[in-house]
């Protein structure tokens, strides 16, 4: 495990209703988009330390589709989406929680070769309502955002 871990950057939009998170990582933009697109790497980083995650479906490419759920104590949470488009440097998908089927947002993950080894990704949602992104921003959800990435970054400099 590396000994520090920076924390990603939240933000709510005020003009439409989006979420907004920048992270830096110490990897290569192709090294952060295989994270994002091999289901075997995606599973062991996403979502909070103590949640387990099993790929249920996933076609990682532009027209593809995707399902995950995550376990924790027993209980099962699941996930779905459709890859709208997957090219090097950007991700734009569908998100659903199964127990919120109304609430898809718009994904859209964009990766910025910093240099010298090092990446900016940003990831945009955009949901429905002001109040259905708020309902995301009180949910706890920068837990599993920090969690996740931390895992990431671990990840991340354990690849080739």
């Amino acid at each position: 495990m590396t000994e520090r871990h920076d924390t990603a950057s939240i933000e709510a939009d005020a003009e439409v209703p989006l979420i907004r998170i920048t992270r830096d990582f110490a990897a290569s933009p192709a090294q952060v988009l295989r994270a994002h697109t091999d289901p075997d790497l995606f599973e062991r980083w996403i979502g909070p330390s103590d949640v387990t995650t099993r790929i249920d479906h996933w076609d990682a490419r532009s027209g593809g589709s995707w399902a995950f759920t995550n376990v924790r104590e027993g209980e099962e949470c699941r996930f779905h989406g459709c890859f709208h488009e997957v090219s090097p440097l950007r991700i734009v998908q569908t998100f659903t929680f199964d127990g919120w089927p109304d609430g898809v947002s718009l994904e859209t993950l964009t990766l910025t070769d910093l240099g010298d080894g090092r990446t900016r990704l940003v990831a945009t949602s955009l949901v429905d309502s002001f109040e259905g992104r708020d309902q995301w921003l009180a949910s706890g959800m920068e837990v599993g955002v920090n969690d996740g990435y931390a895992k990431l970054d671990d990840l991340l400099a354990s690849l080739d």
